[in-house]
């Protein structure tokens, strides 16, 4: 069987919204293959919409063994065939072996401006409250591509999301939720198209 150039897999500790919006893309004709969801906790939903829609699905727990579910996450990837790994929603630091046999070729995104608001800690409403305390006009959805350090790999594309006077932390976090898996979309979508080459 020849393989897709593009085959990817999945990380999500929860829902894995922009996850199911890529693999909703890929059925509708995005020229990739979705090989694999796998998630650190059992109770993710993610793992629900992924096996409706025909993808193998595969749970690895990093606790209480780190760097042996690093290395189980690394082979299932490996397993599956993939090479581009999409994080949506996985909480869970990477480890050495799976950043160095992916390396270059994982794709998160960030809910904020990076790298100013970015590092250990710093997710989900963290992020809003940062942008708000800081004051200001904007903030940003970030896919930057995963290294050892916590959203500090390199850029791979940015949308600006406005915020609005009198703007709760809790506003500006469901806009950005309710634009994030479109941009994840658009911006894999431009890599199997040869615009960001850099990136696999």
């Amino acid at each position: 069987m020849n393989q897709h150039p593009f085959r990817l897999g999945f990380l999500a500790s929860g829902g894995g919204s922009s996850a199911r919006a890529i693999v909703e893309a890929i059925a509708a004709g995005l020229p990739a293959e979705a090989r694999v969801l796998v998630s650190n906790r059992r109770d993710a939903p993610a793992l629900v919409w992924a096996a409706e829609a025909g993808l193998a699905t595969q749970v690895i727990p990093t606790l209480p063994d780190p760097d042996a579910a690093d290395t189980a996450l690394a082979d299932a990837l490996t397993a599956h065939g993939v090479n581009l790994v999409i994080l949506s929603g996985y909480l869970r630091k990477l480890g050495p072996v799976t950043l160095e046999r992916f390396a270059g070729h994982i794709l998160n995104v960030h809910p904020g401006p990076l790298p100013e608001f970015g590092g250990a800690g710093m997710y989900g409403s963290r992020v809003h409250h940062a942008v708000l305390a800081a004051g200001l006009t904007a903030s940003a959805i970030v896919i930057h591509v995963v290294d050892g350090d916590y959203d500090q790999g390199p850029e791979v594309a940015r949308m600006v999301v406005p915020v609005r006077p009198g703007d709760t932390a809790a506003d500006l976090e469901a806009r950005v939720r309710a634009a994030e898996p479109a941009f994840f979309v658009e911006t894999v979508s431009a890599v199997v198209a040869g615009k960001l080459p850099a990136v696999i």
